[in-house]
């Protein structure tokens, strides 16, 4: 009798983690605020030598996450984005260079209703890290530069079926400004700005 009573506790168990995860793909916008990275030396089309204004932009993202609720009304989340990427150099005319921007990160999400709601409206904080690539460089490079910082945000989720829901994101990614080519006096905290759209699988 024992063995059918823990066996019944462990297929039920089984069965409610089972609807505690969630697998999701997302596609957006990203984009920047305080983007300025500083100055570099150069020269202008005559030779002679100049101070050109280096500003980061950024536009298409995609990003992965992976969702634990481990609780009725809370939940984790850890993730990895790409963000389309540019450098700006102000020169006449102005010219563009590519510079992607990869993201890992953490979030502690708070529901505004109950694990199995068809709608769960929910909110997001936690940090991340961001690193860049400048020109020349690539993710097996290892000449990327990484920033550490803090995000928060929010977002609804919709149950469209036992094992699919769609949700929507928005976040702010605060963050150290990349020294990619060893400006200085870089000031203030580059930010960023998530909006985006995803499906979720859930089991």
């Amino acid at each position: 009798m024992k063995r059918w009573i823990w066996a019944s506790l462990l297929l039920g168990a089984s069965a409610a983690w089972a609807q505690l995860g969630e697998v999701s793909v997302s596609v957006g916008r990203s984009s920047l605020r305080n983007a300025s990275l500083g100055t570099v030396e150069g020269t202008d089309e005559r030779g002679a030598p100049m101070n050109i204004e280096l500003d980061a932009t950024t536009d298409v993202r995609v990003g992965f996450r992976f969702t634990v609720n481990a609780w009725t009304h809370l939940g984790h989340e850890f993730g990895y984005a790409y963000n389309h990427g540019k450098l700006r150099l102000q020169t006449t005319p102005r010219q563009e260079v590519g510079m992607p921007m990869h993201q890992g990160f953490y979030n502690f999400l708070a529901y505004a209703t109950a694990e199995g709601a068809k709608v769960r409206p929910f909110v997001a904080g936690g940090g991340h890290f961001s690193t860049f690539y400048p020109p020349g460089t690539g993710v097996f490079s290892g000449n990327g530069v990484t920033k550490f910082g803090v995000n928060y945000g929010g977002g609804i989720k919709v149950r469209v079926s036992e094992t699919l829901m769609l949700r929507l994101d928005v976040r702010e990614y605060a963050q150290g400004k990349p020294d990619i080519y060893g400006q200085a006096n870089l000031k203030g905290w580059l930010r960023q700005m998530e909006t985006s759209m995803g499906v979720a699988f859930v089991f």
